[in-house]
């Protein structure tokens, strides 16, 4: 059997995860049992234990700052594959620099798309199933009169098993060491 993979994401809880959770169900149904989340490491085999990734992980998460994203519109990656997704307007940046600070060591690995911040809503069966799914994802986060920020202070290491992913760990962001006085 081969290694599992394991990725790093950060779970969205509140009413924009919701939504999103609602919308997978309604457009995608075989993969409406995942959590709505953002993707720090795309799923990756391991270059070494998974105790060494966590240990680093720990490590790395406690000295690194909580931070906020803002979603902005809904797209999808056509040609290249039929996901549709939020697109990250705000925060991309500390996305990228967390995701280029974690992918070392025991979690280094080649991937196959360029790392781009978003919030997936359903990657589609097939191409010709998206220009639906896109305008009813549209239509419905035009119409979402909530908050489109989110608060990221705790990223979680998952699994992938033969049921779909385990969370391995929670990791709290910015709880370094305490000064001392």
């Amino acid at each position: 059997m081969p290694s599992p993979r394991h990725a790093l994401v950060a779970y969205i809880s509140n009413s924009v995860g919701q939504l999103v959770e609602d919308l997978r169900r309604e457009l995608h149904p075989a993969t409406a049992h995942m959590a709505a989340h953002l993707t720090i490491l795309p799923p990756r085999h391991l270059s070494g234990p998974e105790a060494d990734a966590l240990q680093f992980l720990e490590g790395a998460c406690r000295n690194a700052a909580p931070f906020d994203v803002d979603l902005g519109e809904v797209t999808t990656f056509l040609p290249v594959t039929p996901t549709v997704f939020i697109r990250v307007a705000q925060g991309a940046q500390r996305m990228r620099e967390l995701h280029d600070q974690f992918s070392v060591k025991a979690l280094c690995c080649p991937e196959e798309w360029p790392y781009i911040p978003h919030l997936t809503i359903a990657k589609m069966e097939r191409e010709q199933q998206v220009p639906e799914a896109l305008a009813i994802a549209r239509e419905r986060w035009a119409e979402f009169a909530e908050g489109r920020r989110i608060h990221i202070d705790e990223l979680i290491f998952v699994r992938e098993n033969s049921d779909g992913w385990q969370d391995v760990a929670a990791l709290p962001l910015g709880r370094g060491p305490v000064p001392s006085r």
